[in-house]
């Protein structure tokens, strides 16, 4: 192997295709990892990179990825392969352009993208909402670690907006006895409603033993929510995640649902319903916890979860959309920055040359 990354550095040397260098770059730390260590102090303990960090991340959706396969066939593969390929794509081109190397962020948005998406979407649908969230949910903003907003979801919001027909009235009723997708390509049957659309127009309650064990219509990557668990709870360990958002989210919408139950059961659902269902789980561990689009100080995190419970009880509640976690998410990134601001600056006052001591 590393001769064949010998003759491809050799043959980007060629006048003309140095251009390709970054995509050389990336084929040989993906497989050798990265040469580049710390010279000068301060020095890190732990060997971790962002490689490794994004691996972690990865590991940590493969029971989504295989519950999702369970309950929705091998489709589910063909999606995650048509986001890799274009969202790649996309990488790619703009490495080229900009003369950098490729980031290896993508590998988490072109896995965490489609396990949003409803198991019935059309693929050049997922083609569109990878390529929208890739380029102007980051290369805009000049490409990983500069990005405001998640690339996922604003893929995600921008396919929900202009094809709101395809992504919310058709959804595939999962398997769920014997080996069940594992034997086919996609469901047969279908339905129109999730949980939260049926409580919102009748306001039926799921058992919540089906909402955990996923025998119930949703996205791909949110029908399993012991998966979901297991796989945060393993970012959180590895010290990959900060337990303060997912925590604090998920404690504010018990919270606000629960008082709103008690004045208006028929339209705040119960909370352990509004927990186990939609995204909550979803987004609030694997989306919610994004270093780079979330607030950095510990405080910042804290205030960002109470601020997504909210925000996410609001929207399902008196919004005509039934989910309000994406929308939830990205409201909040665009609040960061300012955030952490805030919280920088009580923590720590700027000197000024005329105050009196």
């Amino acid at each position: 192997m590393k001769n064949f990354i010998n003759f491809l550095n050799s043959i980007v040397k060629i006048r003309g295709l140095h251009r390709f260098k970054p995509v050389v770059k990336a084929i040989d730390e993906f497989f050798y990892g990265t040469e580049k260590i710390t010279e000068e102090p301060p020095h890190i303990v732990d060997y971790i990179d962002i490689k490794r960090y994004m691996s972690t991340v990865i590991i940590a959706l493969i029971p989504s990825v295989i519950s999702s396969i369970y309950f929705y066939g091998w489709r589910v593969i063909f999606l995650i392969f048509i986001s890799y390929i274009f969202g790649g794509l996309a990488e790619v081109i703009f490495s080229i352009i900009k003369k950098k190397d490729i980031e290896e962020g993508f590998l988490v948005t072109g896995l965490i993208f489609p396990l949003t998406l409803p198991p019935t979407v059309p693929w050049w649908v997922c083609a569109i909402g990878i390529l929208f969230g890739v380029i102007f949910g980051k290369e805009v903003f000049g490409g990983t670690g500069r990005n405001i907003f998640n690339p996922a979801l604003t893929g995600r919001v921008f396919i929900t907006v202009s094809y709101p027909k395809i992504m919310t009235t058709s959804w595939y009723i999962p398997f769920n006895k014997g080996i069940g997708g594992f034997s086919s390509f996609k469901p047969d049957a279908i339905t129109s409603a999730t949980p939260l659309m049926i409580f919102k127009s009748s306001n039926e309650i799921i058992n919540l033993k089906d909402l955990l064990f996923g025998n119930y219509p949703g996205c791909i990557g949110e029908t399993f929510k012991i998966g979901i668990i297991i796989g945060g709870l393993f970012l959180i360990f590895t010290k990959v995640a900060n337990w303060r958002i997912p925590f604090f989210y998920i404690f504010s919408v018990f919270i606000f649902s629960l008082i709103g139950n008690l004045f208006s059961p028929k339209m705040f659902a119960p909370p352990l319903f509004q927990i186990l269902t939609g995204g909550l789980l979803f987004g609030a561990f694997f989306m919610a916890t994004d270093p780079v689009t979330m607030p950095s100080t510990n405080e910042g995190k804290i205030i960002a979860g109470f601020l997504l419970g909210l925000l996410t009880i609001i929207i399902r509640v008196f919004s005509g959309y039934v989910e309000g976690v994406m929308f939830s998410i990205l409201l909040v990134n665009g609040f960061t920055p300012l955030i952490d601001y805030l919280i920088i600056e009580k923590k720590y006052k700027p000197y000024r040359r005329n105050e009196k001591y």
